[in-house]
């Protein structure tokens, strides 16, 4: 085998690209490592074009093997790998939003990038595919606008990795462990950040209420570490680099563009901005692909594909949209630039048999969300190849066909859903109640009736109102909004940190540099968000960020940009949270009727066993019995969900079977038996203990029947457990000297 190595320390440890002849006929591969973490990456490019495709074809695998966690899983009957997990899918949209903006977009070869995840360790493997994936193109022969940097950063407790000067308890973190970034530290923030040239391009973020100027700073700081992946690479490039291929792109005909420019382009301003929708937009679209395919009809051509004639049309529609933002500050819809487009929201109101409901507009984007609680039985068990979880949380996001008026498969759960999806769970996660609060496990579902712009923020402004309809004690209502850009088409030159950007100085002010010029739009819709340079989505609630999404269409957005776009963000997610709480404030004081009951109680671990009873016999009766569901915990919390007084009667049984006798409890029981010595007493279903006739009363007893008889109800007193036997020795006498006085009739 024939290898080289190259390495570099990024967030206190050493990342190593190794290059070799293990797969050797990709275009271009390489492993990276970082701690024990490996994965490979390959990037293949098809010889010939695609004819008839209308668009860039990028395919992006990032695949799990579980082999690197040295796991054997599946099911009882199949243990190979399936379909991806959602962490994979969720790590190859990170990869493809990252790579994507960096090609030509006229590209017509198809381009594959796929990313195994050979070994895993505590590292993230995710931020160390995008890595590879970017050195993997680099090298080929690819045409690519690369190389670019990755790194994870964030604030989290106890730090134990390369800091950048914050306190003891919250530490700035590059590339932060596995262990460090799981539910049960309270991270303030987590961020993955993809950049170069000192601008970022990808951002997916989680934070818990952070001020904009906190996450400013981590920006700031990722970007050193970025620009030193980006050098890093680029040497590598210089060294074993392949050249790239030369694609020549077909020209336009001058009939088409003559066609274009007498018929059409007099037109297009006016039906661009025409106002809200596109429907004027459209039209003029079909008049011209009409016109096109009639003139070369006439010319006896035989020509089947159009698309250098659509282009041309989608580019004049982009350049008009962006001069007149820059330049006029001209929206297609009349908006100002900081406008948030009409809004309405309703709590429920739909059907009682829902446990919550919310219904969020957004000018055309109309988004329904429902709430279902379940008991903790419901929880979500994940076992992947890096993540064993248990999620109580679940937010799920569908954007059926008829969102968007067209027709198209239904039933199938894409990446962009799980994606959308995922987004709103991040930034709802970060304002739930904790478990002990609220043990409910709870599932959202985000329909998408209406497109027009950003339906997955739509999904978290309609999640809260549902979670508030239902009562779920959440820390605030969270909204969210998209943002959008309009960039001059110059390429914005490299703008260096400023010196206080520094790990010393912690992250001061990128930079001014000479930018472009630019506008910023609040809430991005329809042609803003296909020509626009940045979707930049922001959720949070009034006091800070809970979420951040960032793509783009150009090769990066300058860090002082992205802060801008935060502050305009803040001021619009405010807009739209009085319209949230005019709706409902607060959550309501009690969870829908239709919701199952939950109590709690606390027993001792080793008895745990005994509430399953062997093979899963005695909690299996208690439910039966009941009809409550019983999910028992490893550290002796058991709970009870149920309707009516299911869940009730199923605590009841559970508290007696474990109770505890303590020496000195005194208590009431009924005579079960009576015999010469002494009298049965039932302490409750699963419990008896002795009453000696010594210690029936405070006189002489010559016979116990005498004075009791089986079906009394009697105080009594624990004098002795033992334990080893499991007996217990009661005494009446001592629980109620006088109880015999009272009850004459029992005396003779």
């Amino acid at each position: 085998m024939q290898k080289k190595e190259y390495s570099v320390e990024i967030g206190g440890k050493t990342l190593t690209a190794i290059f070799s002849d293990l797969a050797d006929q990709a275009h271009g591969s390489v492993m990276l490592k970082y701690g024990e973490t490996i994965v490979l990456a390959t990037a293949c490019m098809s010889h010939d074009k695609q004819q008839g495709l209308g668009y860039f074809n990028l395919t992006i695998d990032y695949t799990e093997k579980f082999y690197a966690s040295g796991k054997i899983l599946g099911s009882q009957y199949v243990r190979r790998e399936g379909k991806p997990s959602t962490e994979a899918i969720l790590a190859s949209r990170v990869i493809d939003r990252t790579l994507r903006p960096l090609f030509d977009q006229n590209l017509r070869h198809a381009v594959q990038v796929i990313v195994t995840v050979i070994a895993c360790d505590d590292n993230d493997p995710a931020m160390l595919a995008v890595n590879a994936a970017s050195l993997a193109l680099s090298v080929s022969n690819i045409p690519w606008k690369g190389p670019i940097g990755c790194v994870r950063i964030g604030k989290y407790p106890e730090g134990k990795s390369t800091s950048y000067g914050a306190s003891d308890n919250e530490k700035l973190i590059i590339n932060a462990s596995t262990t460090l970034r799981a539910e049960e530290y309270p991270y303030q923030f987590d961020l993955t950040v993809c950049g170069q040239g000192h601008t970022i391009n990808m951002i997916e973020a989680a934070a818990r209420q952070v001020k904009e100027e906190d996450l400013v700073e981590a920006l700031n700081t990722a970007s050193l570490e970025i620009t030193k992946l980006e050098e890093f690479q680029k040497n590598i490039v210089k060294e074993i680099g392949k050249e790239k291929r030369v694609i020549e792109h077909e020209k336009i005909s001058e009939e088409s563009v003559k066609l274009f420019n007498e018929n059409i382009l007099p037109k297009m301003e006016g039906a661009i901005f025409a106002g809200a929708g596109k429907k004027h937009i459209d039209e003029l679209h079909t008049v011209w692909n009409n016109l096109v395919k009639d003139f070369w009809k006439t010319k006896d051509a035989e020509k089947k594909d159009f698309q250098l004639e659509d282009d041309l049309f989608d580019d004049t529609e982009n350049d008009m949209l962006h001069e007149k933002a820059i330049k006029e500050n001209k929206r297609a819809d009349g908006r100002t630039m900081d406008q948030v487009r009409d809004l309405f929201a309703q709590a429920g109101g739909l059907s009682s048999v829902l446990h919550g409901s919310g219904i969020f507009y957004r000018g055309g984007t109309h988004v329904l969300s429902v709430l279902t609680l379940g008991g903790p039985g419901d929880k979500q068990e994940v076992n992947g190849m890096d993540v064993t979880a248990s999620r109580r949380f679940m937010h799920h996001y569908n954007f059926p066909p008829f969102s968007a008026g067209e027709p198209g498969r239904s039933g199938f759960t894409n990446r962009r859903e799980v994606g959308h999806g995922a987004l709103a769970e991040k930034a709802l996660l970060m304002v739930l109640p904790d478990k002990e609060k609220f043990p409910y496990t709870i599932r959202l579902v985000s329909e998408s009736m209406a497109s027009n712009g950003s339906t997955s923020q739509a999904s978290i402004c309609a999640s809260s109102l549902a979670l508030m309809d239902g009562g779920v004690p959440i820390l605030a209502p969270v909204a969210g909004i998209a943002m959008g850009l309009m960039l001059e088409k110059t390429s914005p030159q490299p703008i260096p940190p400023s010196p206080q950007s520094s790990p010393e100085g912690r992250g001061g002010s990128q930079g001014e540099g000479e930018l472009p010029a630019y506008k910023i739009l609040t809430d991005i819709q329809g042609p803003e968000d296909h020509h626009g340079d940045m979707d930049f989505k922001v959720a949070g609630t009034r006091n800070g960020v809970t979420a951040i999404q960032l793509d783009v269409k150009v090769d990066g957005v300058p860090i002082k940009i992205l802060t801008e776009a935060m502050i305009q963000a803040k001021s619009a997610r405010a807009t739209i949270l009085d319209a949230i709480e005019k709706e409902i404030a607060e959550p309501r004081k009690e969870i829908s009727p239709n919701a199952p009951k939950i109590i709690s109680i606390k027993i001792n671990p080793d008895k745990i066993g005994m509430v399953i009873g062997s093979g899963g016999k005695t909690i299996k009766d208690i439910q039966e019995k009941t009809g409550a569901i019983l999910s028992i915990e490893d550290d002796g919390t058991v709970y009870f969900t149920g309707t009516g007084e299911s869940a009730s009667m199923a605590q009841k049984i559970v508290e007696e079977m474990t109770h505890e006798f303590k020496v000195g409890e005194i208590l009431k029981g009924e005579v079960v038996k009576v015999a010469d010595f002494g009298a049965f007493v039932r302490l409750n279903d699963f419990t008896d203990g002795m009453v000696h006739i010594s210690e029936l009363a405070p006189f002489r007893v010559e016979r116990v029947t005498d004075i009791i008889k089986t079906g009394l109800i009697v105080p009594v007193k624990i004098l002795q457990i033992d334990q080893m036997k499991g007996k217990i020795s009661l005494s009446i006498k001592e629980a109620d000297q006088d109880f015999f006085n009272a009850n004459k009739t029992n005396k003779k």
